[in-house]
């Protein structure tokens, strides 16, 4: 008999990358809730909540599991419906801990100090200004978003009043139901008095980013890899994910040690997670930026193109009670890379690559796989956009030997897929 695994908000991607799972045979994979309820409009915690219990209850068989590799409101949808049918699941006071940006940035002050200067700022002060123990450059960004939704790197006083205004005009998205997750927690006093809609400001880290994955099974701890994740120059927009870690081996070290500490610190248990940080060479300092209470599902055709075996593995087997397994280095290639095909400027869509032109590419190219994001007939500065900075056309990922043959493969497509948009002011 197969066990029944409900996925909250499973895409055609997740979906294909989970029937491909070692002993998949053994499972039946069913969306839960779609992406487009899960994240569009204005979000309700308790309104998801229910309708999720709602279907659920309709399923005439056994719920065996339930899991998500989605930020908000899936990570935190996760424990509540977990609980609720007896199905193991991380904790939900951890993950806020994790995902609340304030108060994990107070709980990586008790154990790391690889971790740069903050602190909350009043999104509704027009005369609001940079703490005076921060220095410019900083980035300012909400308690808790989307991706990188509402974030916006400041160099000096006139461009933190103009962030401050753009966000106090911009249409609440997660605030209201954030709190409601809050609600649900005995809170310490420097975090009940914040709300779910609050602001903060960092001081920009400098070098490149990276992300640490791993899972947690009970109170083990488990690195499973390391990506890079280069901008594109001048830019704060990724330019690709690359798998595995071209950073030097202590390096790479003290970011997992650095990650092993604070996630066993906070007391995230049976759990998928991936932490992201800044290191700057010159100056050899690290800087955690944040911590994820799920894996990458961005990072998953990379698994599977280097270890063999996707990240979801380690999330199945956690939701069901065993011990994970990952391999490494037993795929078809030495390296992958996911990249962002993105645009600076906006622009009004005449045409994206259709179906049939995305499936020849990728029948030409093994290893390779392409998501159109932009949507004929919209303007690009519509859709929900993972920066402030940039428009998403496509993610296209590749495989190959080395980073000369991921980059050809990269422009084979790029010359191949046919985009048309008229600029507009």
């Amino acid at each position: 008999m197969t066990q029944n695994i409900f996925v909250l908000g499973l895409d055609e991607l997740g979906h294909e990358e989970l029937a491909n799972l070692p002993d998949a045979e053994q499972y039946t994979f069913h969306g839960l809730l779609t992406i487009d309820e899960l994240q569009g409009g204005l979000i309700s915690f308790s309104d998801l909540y229910g309708q999720a219990v709602e279907q659920l209850e309709r399923f005439e068989g056994s719920i065996d599991a339930i899991v998500g590799y989605w930020d908000f409101p899936v990570s935190m949808l996760l424990p509540p419906l977990c609980e609720k049918y007896g199905l193991r699941s991380k904790n939900l006071e951890a993950v806020v801990k994790c995902e609340h940006k304030y108060w994990s940035r107070l709980e990586q002050q008790k154990v790391i100090t690889e971790y740069p200067g903050f602190d909350l700022i009043d999104v509704d002060d027009p005369q609001a200004r940079l703490p005076d123990h921060m220095s410019y450059p900083a980035w300012v960004k909400p308690i808790k978003s989307f991706s990188s939704e509402g974030a916006h790197r400041v160099a000096n006083d006139q461009e933190l009043k103009d962030a401050l205004a753009e966000e106090r005009a911009a249409a609440e998205r997660v605030g209201t139901a954030f709190d409601e997750v809050l609600e649900q927690l005995e809170l310490p006093a420097e975090i009940a008095e914040v709300s779910g809609g609050a602001y903060m400001v960092e001081e920009a880290a400098s070098g490149k980013q990276y992300t640490v994955e791993g899972y947690s099974w009970g109170d083990q701890v488990e690195i499973i890899g390391v990506i890079d994740a280069p901008t594109y120059e001048h830019s704060s927009s990724f330019l690709q994910y690359l798998y595995p870690s071209a950073l030097p081996d202590d390096v790479q070290t003290r970011m997992t040690d650095v990650t092993r500490r604070i996630i066993a610190s906070i007391g995230l248990t049976d759990s998928t997670f991936n932490v992201e940080y800044f290191w700057d060479e010159p100056t050899q300092r690290l800087n955690l930026l944040e911590i994820n209470t799920r894996h990458s599902q961005s990072h998953a055709p990379l698994f599977h193109s280097v270890d063999g075996v996707t990240n979801h593995a380690p999330m199945v087997d956690l939701a069901l009670g065993n011990k994970p397994h990952m391999p490494t280095g037993e795929g078809e290639y030495p390296m992958a890379a996911k990249w962002f095909w993105r645009r600076f400027s906006d622009g009004d869509v005449q045409r994206v690559p259709t179906d049939e032109e995305v499936a020849t590419i990728e029948a030409q190219h093994p290893g390779v796989i392409v998501e159109i994001a932009a949507q004929e007939g919209t303007r690009l500065s519509d859709a929900d956009s993972e920066d402030s900075y940039s428009f998403s056309l496509a993610e296209i990922f590749t495989a190959g030997a080395n980073e000369d043959e991921l980059r050809h493969l990269y422009d084979q497509c790029r010359e191949a897929l046919i985009f048309e948009i008229d600029e507009v002011e």
